[in-house]
């Protein structure tokens, strides 16, 4: 093992057996392409061998920071050493940076392939800082490569090595979901989209209750949309599209999400300008529950739902069969607001802008749609929402505001 700093070099040797070996040194100016010179040799006696977990492979052939790190943008490491432990088989390694950077991350271990090794990473990227979050399903040595650029930059570079010694391994149904991006959490790429004050900074929620509610501040003319998935998706009844609401306020976004199974989720955001037809991808959020919860989903969205509109109540898209319903929801620019179930029902507008009124929803497997008329002479109606009627009573989301 070879950790090189600045203006100092340390090399650990672990022999494969006992006995007799030469350790050769060579070496180069840092700058220089021409071969590397030998400088001197060792010999080294080994009487008895360290059995053990070999170490993995490392093309890079030191470990620790590069030599020349802070021509990289990298100030310093929250882990000194050359070794880092894992004793319950997670760890979280931090960059602080001196401007913005972007990274990329290899996780090696001798029984994890690449599949697998993605979902043991989230990365987090920050105005002056990169995050790792690690798990280790398995037992044993890894290494953790860091390879970063600038924001301009059009070639990633190998900064760190970092040796990393698992003892006890997670369970790897508790790995994190496929598909996440370099940007989980807020950092660059939120800020960059004109997305502020995030309610969470870090990219990785825990929940009991099996909900949360993620907030931005955001420009009046980005509106921003969202989607969960799931590795594994075991008993949910609907799509899980379903389960997430994303409100627009006047300089806020508010996604809304709940769950109905336990499990490890992932939530993509993704945003657009006015400018742009196209939604781009902003960031990934994490989200892991391991209580029971079984949330039903939220109604149906469509087109009209944007900016300004508020779902006060119901706030569960599966309405209870043959009852009334109580519905409050804010649709800004409209001309009348009606509920579509068995029969028709004009909510009222009341001085604070919200419609509201009771309707019936009828028998169990029909439809209850909330519907708009956006002007005076408009003969026709577009659906903002659609609900279920279901044959049992729902678990209750409540109402908002």
């Amino acid at each position: 093992m070879m950790m090189v700093s600045e203006n100092n070099m340390t090399i650990k040797v672990t022999p494969p057996t006992e006995g007799l070996f030469d350790l050769m040194i060579f070496a180069r100016h840092v700058d220089s392409q021409d071969p590397y010179n030998w400088v001197c040799s060792y010999q080294i006696q080994c009487l008895e061998p360290r059995h053990g977990d070999k170490l993995p492979e490392n093309p890079f052939h030191f470990w620790g920071l590069q030599q020349k790190v802070r021509d990289f943008g990298i100030k310093e490491s929250s882990h000194k050493g050359e070794l880092l432990v894992a004793p319950q088989g997670t760890l979280l390694v931090t960059l602080q940076t001196s401007q913005p950077l972007l990274a990329m991350y290899e996780l090696v271990n001798k029984d994890l392939d690449t599949a697998l090794s993605r979902k043991c990473l989230v990365t987090q990227a920050e105005e002056e800082k990169l995050s790792c979050h690690v798990l280790c399903p398995f037992r044993g040595y890894y290494r953790l490569s860091v390879f970063v650029k600038d924001l301009g930059g059009s070639t990633f570079r190998n900064t760190a090595n970092f040796l990393i010694h698992c003892l006890r391994p997670v369970n790897q149904n508790e790995l994190f979901p496929s598909g996440l991006s370099m940007h989980c959490g807020s950092g660059i790429s939120s800020s960059g989209h004109g997305l502020s004050n995030p309610s969470h900074s870090g990219p990785i929620i825990t929940t009991k209750l099996g909900k949360c509610n993620i907030t931005f501040h955001t420009p009046t003319d980005v509106e921003v949309t969202a989607s969960l998935s799931k590795d594994k998706v075991i008993s949910a009844k609907y799509p899980l599209d379903r389960y997430v609401l994303v409100t627009h306020l006047r300089t806020k976004v508010s996604v809304c999400i709940v769950l109905p199974e336990s499990g490890i989720y992932k939530v993509g955001l993704f945003g657009r300008s006015k400018d742009h037809k196209e939604f781009v991808h902003i960031c990934d959020y994490v989200i892991c529950c391991f209580s029971n919860p079984s949330w039903p989903p939220f109604p149906r969205v469509y087109s009209l739902w944007r900016r300004g509109c508020v779902l006060l109540e119901p706030r569960t898209g599966v309405l209870q069969e043959l009852s009334w319903a109580r519905f409050r929801v804010k649709v800004p620019k409209v001309y009348q607001v009606v509920v579509l179930g068995q029969e028709k029902t004009v909510l009222r507008r009341t001085p604070n802008e919200v419609w509201e009124g009771d309707a019936f929803t009828g028998a169990a497997g029909m439809q209850v749609k909330l519907a708009a008329k956006v002007g005076q002479h408009c003969s026709s109606l577009e659906v903002i929402l659609a609900f279920e009627v279901g044959g049992s009573t729902p678990a209750s989301l409540g109402c908002s505001g």
